[in-house]
């Protein structure tokens, strides 16, 4: 069964005062870091960009199986980045993740794929988390015009498979400043 990838990384960013997908993690910047975890366990990745696009694509040209798709309707939130993803899956599955999870393993990555169900969302002490893998049978209908607000109200609709992970990494997204620094802070205890 194939897969592909879709990572969100068209906000403005507003909350980390930064292009915080440029920031730099372990050496390489944290859209690099989402886009190489998810790569091993998807054929492609679609990466959607919308502010400051110019600013992703000689990263994104690096990588061969990566492709930039540009939402000219970013500012309308990330639900319109959602649909302008999905537009580009091929596969039977795919995961999907904002681009500021800069954190997440291989380890949960191979869990999710492991379990079945038709929407899989990784759990750290109960509480919800990315990536979430989603059958692409789902994308007609979430791109229904009208038919939900949000990809959580989508979710909401169906009946997901919740797989716990021993992995807080999965709930740690870089919102601000702070949430940068505890990232960093995060992968000097490892």
């Amino acid at each position: 069964m194939g897969r592909d990838g879709v990572i969100l990384a068209a906000g403005l960013s507003s909350r980390a005062k930064a292009f915080k997908m440029l920031l730099s993690l372990k050496g390489k910047t944290v859209i690099e870091n989402t886009i190489d975890n998810m790569l091993q366990f998807s054929e492609r990745i679609i990466v959607v960009g919308g502010h400051k696009i110019e600013l992703l694509q000689p990263v994104i040209e690096k990588y061969k199986n990566v492709e930039l798709v540009f939402n000219e309707n970013y500012e309308e939130g990330m639900f319109s980045s959602v649909k302008c993803g999905l537009k580009a899956v091929r596969e039977d599955e795919f995961f999907f993740t904002p681009g500021d999870y800069p954190l997440i393993s291989k380890d949960v990555y191979s869990k999710i794929i492991s379990e079945q169900g038709d929407v899989i969302i990784p759990t750290y002490k109960g509480r919800k988390g990315h990536p979430i893998l989603i059958k692409s049978k789902f994308i007609k209908e979430i791109l229904e015009e009208g038919r939900y607000e949000t990809l959580r109200d989508f979710i909401n609709s169906k009946s997901p498979s919740f797989i716990e992970v021993n992995h807080k990494e999965i709930l740690m997204d870089i919102d601000t400043i702070e949430d940068y620094e505890k990232a960093l802070k995060n992968l000097g205890e490892d």
